[in-house]
């Protein structure tokens, strides 16, 4: 069956007609027109466009950008809200210029949205076309840094070396 057949086929089966198609797939009038009257092949995005109005996506893609020790935790979950399930997909980053290539890469991948570290949010945010949240850091987590930074400078001081303070 033909991509003209086929859409004439769908079309009718869902009640809809081309200019609800048109406007629900974000596509001229002229083009659907054109490629049901075999005037025009579609573009590969067209029919990407027309698909989802026919088989909306149900699963969209969340991605984290964090350190490697923190992605570990959190890949390759998934969990649902109301009718659509996320995945949940890290990106690991050390550097900034990581964090870049990460926030590229997921747009790249799909992703609805991307959850980073405050300090990087608003540069990803002048990088890439969809949602950026930042991830608050517990004040516990900060506390139990603190401690293991004391134990660790008690033992620096004990082997003989000598703090600063301005």
């Amino acid at each position: 069956m033909g991509i003209t057949k086929a859409l004439e086929t769908e079309l009718e089966r869902r009640n809809m007609t081309i200019r609800d198609l048109a406007e629900k797939a974000g596509i001229s009038l002229a083009t659907l027109y054109k490629i049901t009257s075999g005037q025009r092949d579609p573009r590969l995005s067209t029919l990407q466009a027309i698909v989802s109005v026919f088989e909306p996506n149900t699963e969209q893609l969340i991605a984290v950008i964090a350190a490697k020790f923190l992605i570990d935790e959190i890949t390759h979950q998934t969990t649902t809200i109301g009718n659509t399930r996320y995945t949940i997909r890290g990106y690991t980053a050390h550097t900034i210029d990581d964090c870049i290539t990460s926030a590229v890469r997921a747009e790249k991948d799909g992703a609805g949205g991307i959850i980073c570290a405050p300090i990087l949010a608003s540069l990803i945010e002048r990088i890439v076309d969809i949602p950026v949240v930042i991830i608050k850091p517990e004040t516990k987590a900060f506390l139990e840094a603190i401690e293991v930074l004391s134990v660790q400078l008690s033992a620096w001081q004990s082997s003989g070396n000598v703090l600063y303070s301005r």
